[in-house]
């Protein structure tokens, strides 16, 4: 008898339990984080294929990922181990809130998202170029994009509905301060670091866990653009992003990045001094310093920008054994939005274009839906537990139990101190870069109609830093007349 083929996701994860839900224990609730049920639920529901809601401008290139520094201690996914291994990547930048005709040198967080075609599926660390981002948890998600979009009155970008969020939102502040600062606008994609902003489980092959988090640091430098440089060159060449990119390339000029990864022990989390789980925080260097893992190169263009860049799709519930999720509310939440988003905006079949096609074969009972490209699983048997020989779960796979505790509630995060990272941050700038930062907020606040709203962000900018604050008031009280 032949052995059974190994039933995977529709990515190319092997399935370790197609029998049991994730729940917080015994009979605790089911857990979003179980991607492999959300995949099954919303493709079935789409059984019977518009433009990206956010990160809608972008650009992309084909590269390699290679293994510098062996990572099997930490973790048994394969791609990272193996010094000299090389990997097939796909990698996507955009700007977050445009829609696909903006400027590309507009005062926005970038899109890094890397897709890895690993030998036991595809991964995708889907990040930004910042460390951090504005909220903690993604029921706030919808909200906070609703107010960097267009107003619905008068369809125009709206200052008072974006700082009034980020007033009652003060998990916002460490951002901002780094939006609002010099990286807030990059010389170019090349010229950005990409991080993975959530904590992730690093898991090996003995079953011992690490907490992870990536930094893919620029080999170019960090280099960026002056504000009134960005706006001219808006106006001139709104694609200025996108033909560097593809130009460097095509010139053999090959952009390259060194990922690194910060490694926390699962027993130092409980007691860490902030929850290491909130993405708006970042984790000291000096208590985890960077260790190298690899680095990405990109070298070879797109041959079709609609198939291979607009139909990429990134989910960070795309992972491979050897990486799990974390409690990250954010992260959590995004296990299931990404992938949802895909199935709507490009088909429930999204996998199989080949853009993101697995490199392993695939094999699940997943049949059906627009654009079905393949021979639909053929005659096939289609349904699990069955007695034909089908694909079935690989149990050494199963997610690496943990524990769960508590009532069952809208819980928000415990530690309510939003500003001693975004203060260390102000306080680490030169008195230039400050100067900029604060220019750079007043050119923003001064346009917003409401003064409480401009005087509770200055509150929240002194209670980082008191000369954050008074630099602020003192700059917006020139500008625009706030009463001091």
């Amino acid at each position: 008898m032949s052995e059974k083929k190994k039933l995977t996701t529709s990515w190319g994860a092997p399935v370790g339990d197609n029998q049991n839900s994730m729940t917080g224990g015994l009979s605790g609730p089911t857990l979003i984080q179980d991607v492999h049920l959300l995949e099954k639920l919303a493709h079935f529901n789409r059984e019977r294929v518009p433009e990206r809601v956010v990160h809608a401008k972008g650009a992309g290139a084909h590269g390699y990922f290679e293994v510098t520094n062996d990572m099997s201690k930490y973790t048994k996914a394969k791609v990272f181990n193996d010094v000299g291994k090389r990997t097939p990547v796909f990698v996507r930048f955009s700007t977050v809130a445009g829609e696909s005709g903006s400027a590309d040198t507009v005062r926005d967080p970038r899109g890094f998202a890397v897709k890895m075609y690993t030998e036991e599926g595809n991964y995708d660390i889907v990040g930004n170029n910042t460390p951090i981002f504005f909220i903690r948890d993604g029921i706030k998600f919808p909200d906070f994009i609703h107010t960097q979009k267009r107003d619905p009155r008068t369809h125009l970008k709206n200052p008072t509905a974006m700082w009034d969020f980020w007033s009652l939102s003060p998990e916002s502040l460490h951002q901002v301060t780094y939006l609002f600062g010099d990286r807030g606008i990059p010389l170019t994609y090349r010229h950005m670091n990409g991080y993975g902003s959530h904590t992730f489980k690093w898991v090996n092959k003995e079953g011992e866990a690490v907490w992870v988090k990536y930094h893919f640091k620029t080999d170019q430098g960090v280099k960026n653009m002056d504000p009134e440089l960005a706006a001219k060159i808006a106006g001139e060449n709104p694609d200025y992003h996108t033909e560097d990119l593809f130009t460097s390339i095509e010139n053999g000029d090959f952009p390259s990045w060194t990922l690194y990864v910060q490694i926390m022990p699962l027993e130092e989390a409980k007691a860490y001094r902030f929850n290491p789980f909130d993405v708006t925080k970042v984790w000291s260097h000096k208590d985890y310093p960077l260790i190298e893992v690899g680095r990405m190169v990109l070298n070879r263009n797109p041959e079709n920008y609609f198939a291979e860049v607009e139909q990429a799709t990134f989910s960070p519930g795309n992972m491979v054994p050897g990486v799990e999720p974390s409690p990250d509310k954010m992260l959590q939440a995004r296990l299931f939005a990404y992938g949802d988003t895909h199935r709507y905006r490009v088909g429930v079949n999204h996998h199989l274009l080949p853009i993101n096609r697995p490199r392993v074969e695939v094999n699940h009972y997943q049949r059906d839906g627009f654009m079905r490209l393949d021979n639909n699983g053929g005659g096939s048997v289609y349904y699990e537990p069955n007695s034909f020989e089908g694909p079935a779960e690989v149990p050494e796979h199963k997610i690496t139990p943990f524990e769960v505790s508590g009532m069952a509630d809208s819980v928000p995060y415990d530690d309510h101190d939003h500003y001693t990272q975004a203060g260390d941050l102000y306080r680490l700038m030169s008195e230039e870069e400050k100067a900029r930062l604060v220019k750079n907020i007043v050119e923003s606040l001064r346009h917003v109609t409401r003064e409480d709203i401009k005087r509770r962000q200055i509150e929240h900018f002194a209670k980082a830093d008191p000369d954050y604050g008074r630099r602020v008031e003192e700059a917006l009280f020139q500008t625009s007349g706030i009463k001091k």
